[in-house]
Parts: C-alpha cells; sequence; structure tokens
C-alpha cells in the first residue's frame, strides 16, 4: 500500500515538473520572448533592454533554473499588463471554474448513477431494456452536438426565447443552470454505458444469485451488493473527466461569459501576458494531477487489491 501511494506521488511530482519544462519551451520557442510581448513597432533596442530586465539575455539553462526555482515557490513574475503577481490572477480566477466544474460534473455522474440504477432496478430485459435504449439514443444526440453549439442553443432558448434564465455572468445558482446541463450531459451517456456493462458483469456472479436465492429483493441487490462492485471500473474515467474540466472550460466560460481561469489564459494570450499564462496552465495541470492521485487513493481504498498488482 505505502509504495503504491509513493509511486503515484512521484509520478504526480514528475508530471507537474513536466509541464513546467513545457510551459518555459513553449515561451522561447519562437524565438526573444521579448519581441513576441512589444508591440510591432519596437526596435532592436527595445527588444534588447526588454531582455535585460527579464532576464532573458542570460543563458538558457540558467533561465531555466531561475524558473524552475521561482516555479517552487509560487512565483511566476509578475503581469505584464496589471502590474500584479500573475498566481494572484489566476487563484483569484480559479473558484469559479472549481465551481463550475464540480457542479457540472456532480450533476452529470449523479444523474448517469441514478439512470443505471433505475435501469438496473426496473430490470434489463424489461422496463429498464426502453429506459436504457432512450437514455442511449438522447446521449448520443448530445454527443454529435458539439459543447459550443449546444451552449448557444441553450442560451437562445431559457435565456433569449423564454427569459427563464441568465445567459451569462457568474451569480447565483440561474447563472449555474445553463453551463452545468451543457457541460455535465456531454459525458452522460458514457457514464451510463459503463456502468450498464459493469452491472452487466456483475450480475453474472456467484454472489449476486446467491442474494437473489435468499429471498432479497432487486432494489436490495443492486443498491446494497452490486454498486459498490460497479462503480470501482467508473472512477477512473470520471477522475479523468473531472481533471479534463478544471482544464478545459475555456470555450464554456467564453459562450457563458464565466469568469473562470480557462478564460483568464485565452485573454492573457491575446494581449501576450505570458506569465500569466504560464500561471494558468501549470495550476490547471497541477488541478489534473491531483484530481487523478486522489482517484487513485479512492480507487485502492475501495479495493486494495490494486497495491498488490
Amino acid at each position: 500500500m505505502i509504495r503504491y501511494i509513493a509511486t503515484r506521488i512521484v509520478r504526480a511530482v514528475l508530471t507537474l515538473f513536466g509541464v513546467l519544462t513545457v510551459s518555459f519551451l513553449l515561451l522561447h520557442m519562437n524565438g526573444s520572448p521579448s519581441a513576441l510581448m512589444l508591440p510591432p513597432s519596437a526596435t532592436p533596442a527595445d527588444i534588447a533592454a526588454l531582455d535585460h530586465d527579464l532576464g532573458f539575455d542570460r543563458p538558457l539553462a540558467v533561465q531555466y533554473g531561475r524558473f524552475v526555482v521561482a516555479a517552487a515557490h509560487g512565483d511566476f513574475g509578475t503581469s505584464l499588463r496589471q502590474g500584479v503577481p500573475a498566481i494572484d490572477l489566476v487563484l483569484q480566477r480559479l473558484p469559479a471554474t472549481i465551481e463550475l466544474a464540480l457542479t457540472s460534473f456532480v450533476f452529470g455522474a449523479g444523474l448517469a448513477f441514478l439512470l443505471a440504477v433505475a435501469i438496473q432496478t426496473l430490470g434489463p430485459a424489461g422496463g429498464g431494456r426502453h429506459l436504457r435504449d432512450a437514455v442511449f439514443w438522447i446521449g448520443l444526440v448530445r454527443q454529435a452536438i458539439p459543447s459550443f453549439v449546444f451552449a448557444v442553443f441553450m442560451v437562445a432558448l431559457f435565456a433569449v426565447t423564454l427569459g427563464w434564465l441568465p445567459s451569462m455572468g457568474r451569480g447565483g445558482w440561474r447563472n449555474l443552470v445553463l453551463p452545468t446541463i451543457t457541460v455535465g450531459t456531454f459525458e452522460l451517456t458514457l457514464y451510463v454505458r459503463l456502468l450498464d456493462t459493469a452491472f452487466a458483469d456483475q450480475r453474472r456472479l456467484d454472489y449476486v444469485r446467491t442474494a437473489y436465492a435468499k429471498g432479497a429483493s432487486r432494489a436490495r441487490v443492486v443498491l446494497r451488493h452490486m454498486l459498490p462492485n460497479a462503480v470501482l471500473p467508473v472512477l477512473t474515467v470520471a477522475g479523468l473527466n473531472l481533471g479534463s474540466m478544471l482544464g478545459g472550460m475555456v470555450i464554456i466560460e467564453t459562450v457563458f461569459n464565466w469568469p473562470g481561469v480557462g478564460r483568464l489564459v485565452i485573454e492573457a494570450v491575446n494581449v501576450r501576458d505570458f506569465p500569466v499564462v504560464q500561471a494558468g496552465l501549470l495550476l490547471v495541470s497541477a488541478s489534473f494531477v491531483v484530481v487523478n492521485l486522489a482517484v487513485d487513493l479512492v480507487y485502492v481504498a475501495l479495493d486494495p487489491r490494486v497495491a498488490r498488482r
């Protein structure tokens, strides 16, 4: 168990170190970073002066070492546009991204669990089969629609035409409804399929037949016996999706004018504010790594046999 956890932590640290290296190299791939930060009208003297002020005229190895050490202390430099620490700007936007990602994840995964349990409780060969077919067809139609198109449709219907919900911004729970539905429904079919397959595997095992032979109801067998075992294969995929949500909300945040990290990074790229881009990239990557590390730990807690493989 300890070796398993230590291995996962080392992998997480190495992943973050790799992200640091990539973010540093991206800044230097297209020549002088100062030339990218300054307007096209800047003279070579202006570029050289900014290179000297920011330390870009030093050897690349020295710059990389200073960057890694500073990043380890949470220092990504000062925003070139706003004059405040870059990490502070990212941390200000992080709660909005976490709020939207967690709400969407809980909504999508929770709805998938309810539907999967309902399918099994009704009976896979009876009413559950019709419910499964309906869920799969609706889910496939949803996945065929790009999220930004679905988001625009939701805004046009519920905000513009019906006027039931706000179309953009972060505020009360009503502001969360449209982006949550947009993000949460995209992976709904995937979760239901995984759970349905896992339940099908569990139904063939002896302990399920024994539970039915003892007179247990279908609902009790599904909830008490099958669900804890069926949920294990879904955990890894759910963790990956949650990590992707934390780092992949750029389009949704843009459509709904949601003040999250993804939108901040896009704005920083447009104005060439590279310290903010680097801080945002690392924080999003760290969130992804932490979520997946947590999933690994939960998985081994639920099934200790994983640590012995």
